[in-house]
């Protein structure tokens, strides 16, 4: 029997964020050559009420960890973002 290796680090894995009603989640992708690109879903709602959104970025890391930091970074800004908009008077 021939051992498979995974080419995606099992050991750094990124635990869903909880902020406020989102959830956001990093979820790195192997790109050809061996970097990383980084993506990253924010959720909210449940049932048929819930909405999901992926952010997929051109950026390309060395590593899987670096990858889903960028995600999640990115992920929270988007969410500070959206709650500075919904706070603003019209």
């Amino acid at each position: 029997m021939i051992p498979t290796i995974s080419t995606i680090p099992t050991t750094a894995t990124h635990a869903p964020l909880t902020l406020g009603k989102y959830r956001i989640a990093a979820s790195p992708r192997l790109l050809p050559g061996g970097l990383f690109a980084a993506q990253v879903s924010i959720a909210s709602g449940q049932g048929s009420a819930s909405t999901a959104r992926v952010m997929r970025f051109d950026s390309a890391f060395a590593t899987h960890a670096a990858a889903a930091d960028y995600g999640l970074a990115q992920g929270i800004d988007w969410v500070h973002d959206a709650a500075r908009q919904s706070a603003r008077p019209n």
